[in-house]
């Protein structure tokens, strides 16, 4: 049993919805397809993935149905969802955390994966991004909230060994330490997963690798080019 990751499926296969993603590049191209080749050749029943938000371009949650049937039909494993900042559909999370046992939506709280607690939350855009507003400012300090209501709750279940997630990045673009990364210091989370950077000339902008004690990766899919990364694999590197 492993654990898995990747962010950014971006799904519209409701008709209703038209956001054909090939227009942003070749690593959009057929990705829908792709995703579902490269996941079957490694992942099995018994593994867990971590997926970090914009699963569904849909709007609300009779448009996102289409989708989650999709995965749950085409993706094997224990699936984990954290918010992204264009799923709309997810709004009751008690309600879709009843539609599959597949599949866990993971809000103010934190999942178990293999001895390791999963925490997380979508995040925001950090002070010191270009634009930055005081309503920015209000989301973020929110969400730096739910950040830590999540690593609470692991922590009060007596778990140590924590993964955290997010759907924006940790940081600003000069990767400047963040309430999230102070959050991920306090409570020693040994990873951190986080989507929505996309295009070569973006992906730089996140953080990767070592910051105060915490390693940081980006997992969006046209970074990983479709193909889930192990998460098992760079524990056991850390």
């Amino acid at each position: 049993m492993a654990i898995y990751a990747i962010a950014d499926f971006h799904l519209s296969f409701d008709p209703r919805i038209e956001k054909p993603m090939d227009i942003y590049g070749s690593r959009w191209e057929n990705h829908e397809a792709r995703l579902k080749e490269n996941w079957n050749k490694k992942i099995k029943a018994e593994d867990t993935v971590i997926i970090p938000g914009d699963v569904s371009w849909a709007l609300r949650p009779d448009e996102v149905l289409t989708d989650l049937e999709w995965i749950h039909e085409n993706l094997p494993g224990r699936k984990i969802f954290i918010k992204g900042n264009h799923d709309l559909w997810w709004q009751s999370v008690s309600k879709l955390n009843k539609l599959y046992d597949d599949m866990f939506f993971l809000q103010n709280t934190f999942a178990e994966a293999e001895g390791w607690a999963v925490c997380g939350t979508r995040g925001w855009i950090c002070p010191g991004m270009q634009d930055f507003t005081e309503d920015d400012a209000k989301i973020y300090r929110r969400e730096a909230l739910r950040m830590e209501m999540s690593l609470k709750a692991a922590k009060d279940a007596g778990y140590e060994n924590i993964i955290g997630v997010l759907h924006y990045p940790p940081t600003d673009e000069r990767h400047t330490a963040s309430e999230f990364t102070k959050l991920f210091e306090k409570y020693k989370v040994k990873l951190v997963l986080y989507g929505h950077l996309h295009g070569k000339d973006v992906w730089p902008k996140g953080l990767q690798g070592g910051f105060n004690g915490t390693e940081y990766r980006l997992v969006s899919l046209d970074y990983l080019d479709a193909e889930p990364v192990s998460v098992t694999d760079i524990l056991s590197e850390l």
